[in-house]
Formats: C-alpha cells, structure tokens, sequence
C-alpha cells in the first residue's frame, strides 16, 4: 500500500476495499472501528487479549478474523497480515510492543477519531456538507462541558450528538443514519495522541475546540508531563472559527498561541472573573458573554445568573467554568442567549459527579468518584471547604502532595482507600498534619466503602459533608469509578437503613 492510495481515503465513497486494516483491542471503541472498516471493505484483523462474549460472537458476523491473545509482543499473525494501516483504541500507549513495532515499519497508525474524520460525509446535511465537529479535551470537566454543549446546541435548534470518550464511539455517530449538524466530541489525551500521528490527509479541521484545564495526569501513559501536554495541545490544531480556552490556566493560553490554526479562527477566553471584549466571565453573578456580540467593546449579553445555577444544583466554581466554556462554543455555533439560559435550567449533572447521595442526621454525603486526578479532586474540596475527604486508589504514578498541600489541607478530615495509600498517607504527614487521617486497609471489595462509611460517621461531630473524591483511579479495588460511587452510595444507604445506633464502632485512631 503506498502512501498515495492512503492520502485518498478521505471519504465514506473513496475505495476501501481490500485495504488490511488491523484493529488493537476489543472494547466498544475497537468494535465500533471493525464494524465500519468492514463495512467499507476493507479486510480486517481484530487483535485483543480480551474481549466479551457478545463483542467476540459478533466480529466474524460482521466479516472481521478475531484473534485473542497476549500482545506483550507483537504477535506473528500480524506480522504476517501486514498491515497497511493499524487503527488502535486508546488503551494503547506509544510504548506498547505493537504501537513501536508500526512506528518502526512505517505502518499508519490510526485512532477511531482519525477514522470518523475520514469517513464524516457518510451521512450529510441538507447542503451536501458533514457535520461541524467541536473538540473538547481538558483533565478535568470534559464530560461534563460536553454534555452541556450538546444540550445547549440542541436548545437553540441544532441536532447535536455528543460522542467521543464521552462513551459513544465517534464512528457510531458519523454513522447514524438520522445524521447531525454538530458532533461534540470529548477527546482525552489519548486519543488526541493519535490524532497528532495523523497525516495531512487524516488531520481533523474543528469548527472549535477547547482545552478547559491542564494539571499532571495519564503520566505513565505518556511517558512525562511534557508529552501530556503537547498531547492535549493537538485539541486546537487546524481549528476554523473559536479556540476556548482557560483565562485562569495559563498553560490553555499558551495551547492557543502556539497552535497552527486556520486562518481567522479567534481566541475565546473564560474564567470566573470580569470578562475582556473576547471573552465570556461573571460580573455581579451573571454570567456573560463578550465575545459573540456586536458591541462587545462596551456591553455585555446575559446568559445565566450563579443564583439560577444554584437552584438546579450547577454553582460549584469549576462547573461555572464549565458551563462558561460550553456557552462559549454554543455561541460560536450562533446559539441566542435566551437558548443558553432555558436550556440551563433543566440541566443535570451526570451520576458520580459531585452528586448528592444524601442528607441525613446532618450529614451530607457527596460522590465525585470520577475526581480521577488531582485536579478534578482541589475543584470539589475547594466546593465542599471543611468536608471529610475520601481519597485514593491507583494514582497512576502522580504525586499528590500539592494537592494535599494545598485544597486538601483545608479538610476535616481524610480517609485514605486503595493500593497506593503510603503515598498519600506520607503527603499528610508532611504537608497537613493538622488533618486527621485514617486508613482503610484493602481487603474484600465489598467492604472498602462500609469501612468509609463507618470512619466518617465517626469522624463528624454533629453536621458536615463526606466527600468522596479519590483523586486517582479506581482499577485497583473496582471495575470503574461508576462502580466505585455506586458502591459509596448502597453502604451510605445502608447505614441510613440501620439507624444512627451503630454509626460507628469508635473511633479508631488517627495517623
């Protein structure tokens, strides 16, 4: 396959057939490429060391050959299918065996993104053309800022879909038959990653995009911080109309000045404070918009109030921001401020993102177990100042001690869960001595969030707030960090069950 025949397949129509396309892992991202390329033609070989039963009935009835297996090193059934081109799913880092051994032997090397992209105008608008894409990464708040832009592109009249890493693959999207005007595509560093592999041919051209944050995370993943960064930095490249991004994060700043995007395509600022004539902020609590307006140099158009966010639940200071960076690539999209605001008022927040279990016996029990990283858990304890905090988990080789340091030295209190506690213990040691620390040692799953729950009742003297809010992710003790926050909620559950009697054995001594 030479370089040319790839450089033309840009389309759904282009001709795909008998290109050997092998597909890295099984999952409903590595699944969601087989189906499409086989769909198209092409010839097919999925690799993975897992899969589950349906994913692995289905491949050969969709025309694909699965092989499952370790992939510690490259298997010889690929070497000897050699690819024309590999699509990967995200799991799979620059230095897996695979991913090397392409790299290497100048074999494409694609993600799911890179695929939808190419194959978009399968399904088209009433005027012949694809769906405009917006991109929105960050550490923190992707899904959420996802989910509301969809909904507010919606509320002003636009069939939007969000997809992506949001947990609906972008190649079911670009496929949906009923099609879309917009595609709201949350991308994490991963698969920006891969989109920064891209050819010419394959490189994405956003509508806009947005970097809401940046803070250490994935380092393992990528090998350091500074490879984290320029993965995430991709998220703007080639962009046309608006690049989002954080007034308060310098680092977002710096993403937009040095990104190479099409030309006239403006630099859109958000952040808490006092907005500049290309901004969108909050004066007096309102939130507004100076961006999208004819007379920005001298006024401002109302979108919401921090006091109609607080009625539906949506007032803490990062999902402000949040809710800032959505309305400022809805306004791009030509979204009206009365569409911003309605929509708004009907928003909620997904499950296991700063949600309100309960209120009971003067305890407020708050579950952000997708607070995977530090960043995600200083935004929720700077929400909750004076809470219990439950932290821990596998930290994914990032140190916590700033964090404790800072936000977390703020707490009642602290409850270390997960296999990599020492790290976190030590952090308190050193940076916040004043907190009183307890520790859950591992032991049946099953019991890690009863034994929470029993220290914290403990822990709190009439009223306060428990916040789980890990800070690291969950593999170590549970399937994910929504099973992590559904088992916080059912022990919560059931201590309000039992009655206050047997809140707690004691109080066990502190670290």
């Amino acid at each position: 396959m030479t370089t040319d025949r790839l450089d033309t397949l840009t389309s759904w129509h282009a001709d795909w057939s008998g290109l050997r396309v092998a597909v890295l892992g099984l999952s409903v991202t590595g699944f969601s490429a087989a189906d499409t390329l086989t769909e198209l033609g092409a010839d097919v070989l999925v690799l993975s060391e897992d899969a589950s039963e349906e994913y692995a009935r289905l491949v050969p009835v969709i025309g694909a050959r699965l092989e499952l297996g370790s992939l510690a090193e490259v298997p010889d059934s690929l070497r000897d299918f050699a690819p024309e081109v590999i699509v990967a799913s995200p799991g799979f880092s620059p230095s897996h065996p695979v991913i090397v051994w392409a790299q290497q032997n100048a074999i494409a090397l694609w993600g799911d993104v890179e695929l939808a992209w190419r194959v978009r105008d399968k399904v088209v608008r009433a005027d012949g053309t694809p769906a405009d894409w917006v991109l929105i990464t960050g550490t923190n708040g992707k899904t959420t800022t996802t989910q509301i832009t969809a909904t507010l592109l919606n509320a002003g009249g636009l069939r939007a879909a969000p997809c992506g890493n949001i947990g609906i693959p972008v190649l079911d999207a670009v496929r949906d038959p009923g099609g879309f005007d917009v595609l709201v595509v949350e991308l994490s560093s991963h698969q920006l990653w891969y989109i920064g592999q891209s050819a010419p041919a394959g490189q994405l051209v956003p509508y806009a995009a947005t970097c809401l944050n940046l803070a250490d995370d994935h380092l393992v993943w990528h090998g350091s911080a500074e490879e984290y960064r320029a993965a995430k930095a991709f998220v703007y490249r080639h962009t046309r109309v608006a690049c989002v991004y954080n007034k308060s994060d310098l680092a977002t700043q710096r993403m937009v000045e040095e990104a190479d995007v099409t030309d006239g395509a403006r630099a859109i600022g958000f952040d808490l404070g006092t907005p500049g004539p290309s901004d969108v902020g909050v004066v007096d609590g309102i939130l507004v918009d100076r961006a999208f307006h004819d007379d920005r140099r001298h006024s401002a158009l109302e979108l919401t109030t921090v006091d109609e966010l607080r009625s539906a639940g949506l007032a803490a200071p990062h999902v402000v921001q949040n809710i800032l960076a959505a309305s400022a690539l809805a306004r791009s999209l030509g979204v009206e401020p009365a569409a911003i605001h309605d929509a708004l008022q009907s928003f909620t927040m997904d499950a296991h993102r700063i949600q309100i279990i309960a209120e009971h016996r003067g305890i407020r029990w708050v579950d952000d177990s997708k607070a995977t990283n530090p960043h995600a858990a200083a935004s929720s304890l700077r929400a909750h100042p004076g809470a219990i905090w439950v932290v821990g988990g596998d930290l994914k080789g990032v140190d916590l001690s700033e964090l404790v340091s800072d936000a977390g030295a703020t707490a009642g209190g602290a409850i270390v869960i997960g296999v990599d506690r020492e790290p976190v213990l030590t952090a308190f040691r050193r940076h916040a001595p004043h907190v009183p620390v307890f520790e859950v040692v591992p032991g049946d799953t099953e019991g890690v969030m009863d034994r929470v729950v029993e220290l914290a009742t403990g822990m709190i003297d009439g009223e306060g707030t428990v916040l789980l809010a890990p800070a690291a992710a969950s593999f170590d003790q549970f399937s994910s960090y929504a099973d992590r926050g559904e088992r916080f909620a059912q022990a919560v559950r059931e201590w309000i069950g039992r009655g206050s009697a047997d809140d707690a054995d004691g109080s066990p001594t502190a670290h």
